[in-house]
């Protein structure tokens, strides 16, 4: 998948440009912390984050993960990351999550991209159902996926452990097709 709109365009990472995915993680750590535990354990150094990158890769190649990039194609700078995660293929199912570089918030962007991303995995991997999870004071990432027609399906108790061990309840959101 390739598309481009206005000035941005969303496509798989390129394993190779680990550089380019650290800084993006990088410039908004603290606040990914509380919810991209994995992404960010993962990623603390580029060192770190280029290893990543090749484990990426391999899971790409599997089948197990597909990260999609937001590139703003004026500074060719990775501006967001949609991924696709926690795949069933026996449904098939999988989990979505996703964020924008905070200079880049509340312009609808994510918004936009997220549905281009659920389109393509409607229309190319036949996915039954998309799942959202998030802390119900994720205020803006609910409004996201509420968009994109994410229905709440229930809240799981006590679900959730940060990066600063604070165990949370999580919002279960989902999309059927």
């Amino acid at each position: 998948m390739d598309i481009t709109f206005n000035n941005f365009r969303i496509a798989l990472i390129d394993t190779n440009e680990g550089e380019i995915f650290f800084k993006l993680i990088d410039t908004n750590r603290e606040r990914l912390e509380d919810f991209f535990a994995g992404t960010l354990s993962k990623t603390k150094t580029l060192h770190d984050t280029l290893a990543y990158c090749q484990d990426i890769r391999q899971l790409m190649l599997d089948k197990h993960y597909f990260p999609f990039i937001i590139r703003d194609l004026n500074t060719d700078a990775y501006i967001g990351l949609i991924d696709i995660k926690n795949i069933d293929w026996g449904i098939p199912k999988a989990e979505i999550g996703y964020f924008i570089d905070a200079n880049y918030e509340g312009q609808g962007i994510i918004s936009k991209s997220l549905g281009f991303v659920i389109e393509y995995l409607s229309e190319t991997y036949h996915f039954k159902k998309l799942l959202y999870r998030s802390n119900n004071r994720n205020v803006g990432s609910i409004a996201v996926a509420k968009k994109n027609g994410f229905i709440l399906e229930g809240t799981i108790r006590q679900d959730y452990k940060t990066t600063k061990g604070e165990i949370v309840d999580l919002d279960y959101y989902g999309r059927v097709f």
